[in-house]
């Protein structure tokens, strides 16, 4: 499993989250929304990459992040 940050522009509620996977959604007030949590393979991370692009808003950003708490 990988640990992935993706931002993308625009502003997307907190309930998307369940339709995103379980992805934690945070949405500041600068417009750019940033969602993170768990992938557990590049077929689901290209899934919601096409939730996100059917949704209209534009991607910004997706990052692989190291977190050593992640059970491998």
């Amino acid at each position: 499993m990988n640990f992935c940050e993706i931002q993308v522009k625009g502003v997307l509620e907190a309930d998307w989250s369940d339709w995103l996977g379980g992805m934690t959604i945070t949405a500041p007030a600068d417009g750019v929304t940033q969602i993170s949590g768990t992938v557990p393979d590049q077929a689901a991370l290209q899934g919601i990459l096409l939730k996100l692009h059917d949704l209209g808003l534009a991607l910004i950003s997706v990052q692989n992040v190291e977190k050593p708490d992640l059970p491998t």
